[in-house]
């Protein structure tokens, strides 16, 4: 008589490491955004990126709209052309010299896919949209973040 098992049936092994990690966009981007107007003055936006420690931010018409994104280097191109042309950076507003035309993603994208349009455009940032509206916006340093959370997963 052979010996009996005691154990239950054996559970099937998998040969790769399923993972199911979130790996869209709205699952790492930022969600709480401090946004400006095209009427606020460049010097209000500077104490804007310093008070919330931020390098640019999306720019929102009346309607909550999204039109364009100022940014720290839109900011020194009026520190430098105010110095040229002797003028005060007070009554300039970011209309003015915020980028137009912004390159949005949309909010179901993976990171990716995200990560692929940061190497074509070379922004720092993107808007996330949803439906036409402004989610969120996502960073170079949050795929970053992301991919270091997703490292050494297998996908199939």
């Amino acid at each position: 008589m052979g010996i009996k098992s005691f154990q239950g049936p054996r559970a099937k092994t998998v040969s790769k490491k399923e993972y199911n990690a979130p790996i869209l966009v709205t699952d790492y981007m930022t969600k709480k955004l401090v946004t400006f107007t095209p009427e606020q003055s460049i010097l209000e936006v500077m104490e804007q990126f310093t008070k919330y420690n931020i390098s640019g931010g999306p720019v929102l018409d009346g309607n909550g709209f999204l039109v364009g994104i100022i940014s720290e280097a839109d900011c020194m191109k009026q520190i430098s052309e105010s110095r040229y042309f002797n003028q005060p950076i007070l009554d300039k507003s970011v209309e003015k010299f915020m980028t137009k035309g912004v390159e949005t993603i949309p909010h179901d994208m993976t990171i990716f896919d995200a990560a692929g349009a940061f190497h074509k455009n070379n922004r720092r940032r993107l808007p996330v949209m949803e439906n036409g509206l402004l989610i969120g916006q996502i960073s170079r340093k949050d795929i970053v973040v992301a991919a270091l959370k997703l490292s050494g997963a297998n996908w199939k």
